[in-house]
């Protein structure tokens, strides 16, 4: 199989508004082109995913599970869309505000890179072709220790911006 582009998007403050631990669907409210930005990403031959630090595991106010199933929905809302989220990956750890197993200093959680190498890895990716959109400099600092252009959204419509990338 030969190597695909890819886009990673971070997921609260790029495609759903960031109101600060969502972890249920009532929660989400997808950003105003979110879905048509990845529908036009699939369109162009780039496989999509999802990479979102989420310290509200670490800090006890909803589980891995609860994001899982998060996920799910999102994926589900997609492709009624007809758009897909290839993966999704999720750091549920914290250095300093963490509870037991997640008070962890790790290599998942942005700015490290980890979440996007293994995304990168598992899915055959040509990071020379690839980019992550998010909203935090942490976001542009885990793009560019993997070794991928990173590019700042800071808000609007997701597919006018997405459109200028591609």
């Amino acid at each position: 199989m030969k190597p695909q582009p890819a886009i990673f998007f971070d997921r609260d403050g790029v495609l759903n508004t960031d109101i600060g631990y969502a972890y249920l669907p009532e929660h989400i409210t997808w950003v105003d082109g979110a879905l048509d930005a990845i529908k036009l990403a699939n369109k162009n031959g780039y496989l999509v995913f999802v990479a979102t630090n989420q310290s509200g595991v670490a800090r006890g106010m909803y589980t891995e599970s609860d994001v899982q199933r998060l996920h799910a929905w999102m994926q589900k809302e997609c492709l009624a869309h007809g758009a897909v989220i290839h993966s999704f990956a999720f750091c549920p750890h914290h250095a300093t505000e963490g509870q037991g197993v997640y008070k962890v200093e790790c290599n998942c959680r942005k700015p490290a890179p980890g979440m996007l190498l293994s995304l990168a890895k598992a899915n055959e990716i040509d990071m020379s072709r690839s980019m992550m959109i998010g909203d935090k400099d942490s976001d542009m600092q885990a793009a560019k220790a993997a070794g991928i252009a990173g590019h700042l959204f800071k808000g609007g419509n997701l597919l006018q911006f997405v459109k200028r990338l591609l």
